[in-house]
């Protein structure tokens, strides 16, 4: 085993999680061109349950539409991504933290991130200027 046996594990293991928001979920899911830079992502991929929650509202709002036959259970079970389930006293701890938006499905996402660690991919310019290029992928 080699220095660059060594540098290669190394890298794999840093390599940063993802946590997609509600828009970056849909893309991906749709194959939008917005989700390209997932598209090389080489590291794991979550989806948290304020993303099911909040295509709950959408779909009820009728600002969404799936197509006929595909439900919220589909996602889920898409295996691009991974369903997370962090505790909830914990993650909703660090959402009180986070006063920056009225959001609410903003705030728990952005707090679900910041409790994992991981970055969060977005589209969303107020969560690109608020968490930073340090905390997000910018889709």
């Amino acid at each position: 085993m080699g220095a660059g046996w060594i540098e290669l594990c190394s890298r794999q293991k840093s390599a940063p999680l993802i946590l997609l928001d509600t828009n970056a979920l849909l893309w991906l899911q749709q194959r939008h061109r917005r989700s390209r830079p997932l598209a090389r992502w080489r590291g794991n991929v979550y989806i948290s349950p304020a993303n099911l929650l909040e295509i709950q509202f959408l779909l009820e709002a009728r600002r969404i539409r799936f197509r006929p036959g595909f439900s919220i259970a589909d996602l889920v079970g898409d295996r691009r991504w991974i369903l997370d389930d962090p505790p909830a006293a914990a993650w909703f701890d660090v959402a009180r933290e986070l006063s920056w938006t009225r959001d609410p499905f903003d705030r728990l996402l952005a707090a679900h991130s910041q409790y994992r660690g991981w970055k969060l991919a977005t589209g969303d310019g107020l969560l690109l200027e608020i968490l930073g290029a340090e905390a997000v992928v910018e889709l």
